[in-house]
């Protein structure tokens, strides 16, 4: 017997009788009757039970984590394929929190989504220029040209994720073949990579960080 089930909700109505009234094996219709009465306050209380987790993102369970998906992001966070509750209200919390508008919140953010860290360049930033005087200046140091005349901009390159080959199709003029085994010769081509992160998802993710009225010139790489 657990709290707010059946026979609970029934032992509490049967405590609320008055003296009067026989014991239960001597009152079947009585007995029946507070049953009945059980059932239908189990079910409420289950119902309430269950709508009181759904107020809060660290409870919620099925569709209404969607929900409070969709009310934060719109279309822009989705629950993946057989996506668990626990592994979508993580990402949901990971994205409402996240840093945004900074240096470090885009650096991160590529880092979640491509597994790899993205250079960031921005022309007015001594730090990654060098100036006269100051670090990274001199022969052989690596490095970019700044300029005061690109303010709030930045040249980002990212990194698609290290992803695996497309099973049994090999390079161009390499078999696949083995004992008992054909090789198999076809054209490949990146939507045949089931659950790769796409370089559409790559700027989404960079856009979604970005500071308003600022421009981030992006490169992708493999």
């Amino acid at each position: 017997m657990a709290t707010g089930d059946q026979q609970d909700i029934y032992q509490r109505l049967r405590r609320s009788l008055p003296p009067w009234f026989p014991d239960e094996a001597d009152a079947p219709v009585i007995t029946g009757l507070l049953q009945g009465l059980a059932y239908g306050a189990a079910f409420v209380y289950s119902l309430i039970s269950y709508s009181r987790l759904q107020t809060r993102i660290k409870t919620a369970t099925d569709g209404w984590l969607d929900m409070i998906a969709a009310d934060f992001f719109g279309a822009a966070l989705l629950r993946a394929a057989n996506q668990s509750d626990e592994s979508f209200r993580a990402r949901i919390l990971i994205n409402i929190f996240r840093e945004r508008a900074t240096r470090a919140g885009l650096v991160r953010i590529l880092q979640d989504l491509t597994g790899r860290t993205p250079v960031v360049v921005e022309p007015t930033r001594p730090a990654d220029t060098g100036v006269y005087g100051g670090p990274l200046i001199g022969y052989g140091v690596a490095g970019a040209y700044g300029s005061m005349l690109m303010p709030f901009q930045a040249f980002v390159t990212a990194f698609r994720p290290v992803g695996t080959s497309i099973p049994s199709v090999a390079g161009y003029g390499i078999s696949t073949g083995a004992y008992s085994t054909p090789s198999q010769a076809e054209y490949a081509s990146m939507s045949m990579i089931q659950g790769s992160v796409t370089d559409a998802d790559i700027y989404d993710a960079i856009d979604s960080v970005k500071p308003v009225a600022t421009i981030i010139w992006t490169r992708i790489s493999s």
